[in-house]
């Protein structure tokens, strides 16, 4: 250790960028693995929040060290990184995930995740359809109050008429409501990498009804799914990306199967203005039926940190302890058992989110920038050199 702290050589990459002192400001036996500054990344641009704004708000700590260069050689390299970072608001960093996800996190925008099934979405087979209506047949059958038989046979006559549309989609390639004949309409899906193929799925649109038929495996035909989309997702979505200006990074966590998952999404957002097919692989993440969902997971590639996320999901149980905090729970999507649950209060539920939503970001960025951002110029000359 010399008289400034301890030497510590500045690696980016391979390159040997220089030495610098590595000066303890809280912890006095604070020092670097090896004496080496490992940067392995350098953040993109800043557009919203100075990179160092960040890392102050995910740290589990504060400033550990200040950096000091007491060469008398004059080091280019590493003034040039500290020209590159202090003017145009980048910052550089280990591949620890912490440190990793961190350099996702310095744009504009907070992370958003979405679950599916009886959040956004509710969607069945034939068999998924005929396992409901058996099991409806014997509850009513062994139920004696007149009430309760009323109720499951009006839930069992709405799973009986979505059946019997997505029979004639499956046996005639259309399908006829209320007189009028929906025909199907070849869609194409894009290849997502250069591993899978570019997909042609026939699909049935009934806007009036929120209802779309499509088919998981276009050669087969007993992978045709009938999907209800919930009602107001279209006044969500339309907030996510409000003036062409996206407000949230969009992310998909669910236990379903990834075909399935990555269809059910693009019927959700078939323009990708929420998510870009470059970005589909990564950003919906499936979990194996059993296991729990948890942030780290879903931002794996460095594309956020938890504590800049919030997550849309009608469970919370299904992720993971320290993240159910994060988890804004929304009611249950059941257009068969309970259809008029969707409009029985003033504000649909979607539209809910979209408020706490909206709050959630409006109070981040108001700390943020009135509290926060005022202590960076003091941490910053901590850190300087």
């Amino acid at each position: 250790m010399s008289s400034l702290g301890f030497k510590s050589v500045v690696y980016h990459g391979e390159l040997c960028l220089g030495e610098l002192d590595a000066i303890p400001v809280a912890d006095g036996k604070f020092q670097f693995p090896n004496n080496e500054i490992r940067i392995h990344r350098i953040s993109q641009q800043s557009e919203r929040c100075p990179p160092l704004s960040v890392l102050q708000t995910i740290s589990s700590f504060s400033v550990r060290c200040k950096l000091e260069s007491a060469s008398p050689v004059e080091q280019p390299h590493l003034i040039n990184l500290h020209a590159s970072c202090f003017y145009e608001l980048k910052t550089g960093g280990s591949i620890g995930r912490e440190r990793r996800d961190s350099l996702g996190g310095n744009a504009k925008c907070l992370s958003i995740v979405f679950d599916l099934d009886e959040t956004l979405i509710v969607a069945n087979t034939m068999k998924s359809f005929e396992d409901r209506i058996e099991a409806l047949r014997g509850w009513i059958a062994r139920e004696s109050e007149a009430s309760r038989i009323a109720g499951m046979s009006n839930e069992m006559k709405r799973y009986m008429d979505d059946r019997w549309l997505l029979r004639q989609y499956i046996d005639n390639d259309c399908v006829v409501d209320n007189g009028q004949v929906y025909k199907i309409q070849m869609e194409e899906v894009p290849a997502l990498s250069g591993n899978h193929e570019r997909i042609i799925r026939p699909i049935v649109r009934l806007p009036d009804k929120n209802i779309v038929l499509t088919r998981i495996n276009p050669e087969v035909r007993d992978t045709s799914v009938l999907v209800r989309l919930r009602p107001a997702w279209e006044d969500l979505r339309s907030y996510l990306t409000a003036k062409g200006r996206k407000r949230f990074e969009v992310h998909v966590c669910t236990m379903a199967e990834r075909d399935y998952a990555l269809e059910m999404w693009r019927l959700l957002d078939p323009e990708e203005h929420l998510i870009g097919s470059k970005q589909l692989l990564d950003r919906v993440v499936c979990v194996k039926s059993g296991s729990r969902k948890s942030l780290p997971n879903v931002f794996q590639h460095g594309t956020c940190h938890p504590k800049m996320a919030m997550v849309i999901d009608d469970r919370s149980k299904v992720w993971e302890d320290k993240d159910q905090p994060r988890v804004h729970v929304v009611p249950a999507f059941t257009p068969y058992y309970a259809p008029q649950a969707e409009t029985a209060n003033a504000v649909p539920v979607l539209c809910v989110a979209r408020n706490v939503a909206c709050n959630v970001r409006g109070c981040f960025f108001k700390e943020f920038d009135e509290i926060f951002l005022r202590r960076i110029s003091e941490v910053f000359m901590k850190m300087r050199w």
